[in-house]
């Protein structure tokens, strides 16, 4: 066991900037707008902003308080507390965080290789003919590794002089080039059908599509909120103990919420004025699309830098909470130093993510055991062991810091007993639905 200090957030401001910045990664901006695309625009916009404040909420605030009363790795943590049986939800936690992060720097290596080539142009003459070159295959490898190393180099400095210091730079600007995006995209002429299809939802095509909908909304919340992987435990972890949880969580979840619908308010004008579905192009849409759409956009070289650039400090302020979320336990359990725990670590995810960069096909399926099994599996499990096992504990944690009244903390425990893991186990359910149909297992959905 590691006798040395553990380190904690220098700032309040710092914790909840770095743990937006774990929230606000690829996730809201390369999948939220294409996951609104494919699940019929407004009508799963309603379901995911149902999921984040109803069932994402709840469940980021149960994750601060096993993380701040422990003060230990989200493995660590159920033993700390005096549940050592309980260790296995810590576990799923820190194997998705090693899983997604895996294949999620294949990614970031391909938003690196765009802003490149956004610079040159070189996409300009077929955005479909360039991702398909760049996208698998050695030089997406090389690019898996040039993102991954950024990342290692960020967290090796440790939580104030690498992950804090990174993140109040990258947050603000992330929300400023965003902004200024969102506010040019109301320019655009056809753009405004883009708004009337996000922002106005077909009830019709919800109570149709509820069945797809609802996973896929709830697993978009899981992912933009840093939830199931372990990260808001291990953040949580760092801060003060009379630091308001409730204040902090609505923060996040507020800010975290506002730059996926900043996303939508970028995407959505660029695709309708220029004709484009949304929805299209499966996991490499964000590229192919919105690439085809600045090659054809006045200043689309310097416009496509931007976005890029944005996406780019989203995905590392993303990667590097979930790195920390592995490295914090071998800094808690062993006496290597954290540079040589990073980059060991650094190497292993990267070679468990090297097939995903070889074809489309490979990520979509490291894709979809994150989000049908693996987040919610660990959310509910979670959950289960706040409502049921670790409550008045769990209570007094909550009001720690604020000015909560026993009652009020006691219905956010039984909505985290009732409400929340109800929610979650359908997701589980329709999720593990879609990985059965996705492996020949079913013939058709059941629901």
């Amino acid at each position: 066991m590691s006798q040395t200090q553990r380190e904690t957030w220098t700032t309040r401001v710092g914790f909840i900037l770095a743990a937006v910045g774990s929230a606000v990664g690829l996730g809201n901006i390369w999948q939220f707008p294409f996951q609104t695309g494919a699940n019929g625009g407004a009508a799963f916009l309603v379901v995911y902003l149902l999921a984040v404040f109803l069932i994402g909420f709840p469940a980021m605030l149960s994750e601060f308080v096993v993380g701040r009363r422990a003060e230990r790795n989200p493995i660590d943590a159920f033993a700390r507390l005096g549940h050592r049986n309980w260790r296995f939800v810590g576990a799923i936690g820190t194997i998705a965080a090693f899983w997604i992060l895996s294949f999620y720097s294949v990614v970031g290596g391909w938003v690196i290789r765009y802003i490149v080539g956004s610079a040159r142009g070189s996409y300009f003459s077929g955005s479909e003919a360039y991702f398909g070159s760049i996208s698998a295959g050695p030089e997406a490898v090389a690019f898996h590794a040039v993102f991954m190393a950024l990342v290692v180099g960020v967290v090796a400095f440790g939580i104030s002089g690498g992950i804090e210091r990174s993140t109040k730079l990258m947050v603000p600007s992330i929300v400023l080039l965003l902004g200024g995006l969102a506010v040019w995209a109301t320019t655009l002429d056809g753009g405004a059908a883009g708004y009337v299809y996000y922002l106005s939802p077909d009830i019709d095509a919800l109570v149709a599509n509820f069945g797809t909908i609802l996973p896929a909304a709830v697993g978009q919340a899981f992912f933009t909120l840093s939830l199931g992987m372990g990260a808001m435990i291990t953040y949580a972890s760092y801060i003060g103990r009379d630091d308001s949880l409730p204040a902090d969580g609505a923060t996040i979840v507020v800010l975290n919420t506002l730059v996926g619908l900043l996303a939508g308010l970028v995407v959505f004008p660029i695709l309708f004025s220029l004709g484009v579905e949304p929805g299209s192009g499966g996991l490499g849409a964000a590229f192919i699309t919105l690439a085809g759409a600045f090659a054809q956009l006045p200043a689309g070289r310097i416009l496509g830098v931007v976005f890029f650039v944005v996406l780019l400090l989203a995905a590392l302020s993303s990667a590097i909470s979930l790195l920390e979320v592995v490295a914090s336990y071998l800094v808690d359990n062993t006496d290597y130093s954290r540079p040589v725990i990073t980059v060991g670590l650094g190497v292993a995810i990267f070679a468990l993510g090297v097939p995903s960069a070889f074809g489309l096909s490979i990520l979509g399926w490291y894709n979809a055991i994150a989000y049908n099994l693996l987040l919610p599996l660990s959310v509910l499990c979670l959950l289960l062991f706040v409502g049921w096992v670790d409550t008045g504990d769990a209570v007094a944690e909550l009001r720690r810091g604020t000015g909560l009244s026993e009652s009020g903390a006691v219905a956010w425990l039984w909505f985290v007993r009732t409400v929340v893991p109800l929610g979650v186990l359908v997701t589980l359910l329709l999720g593990l639905q879609t990985l059965a149909v996705n492996a020949g297992l079913l013939s058709a959905p059941l629901i």
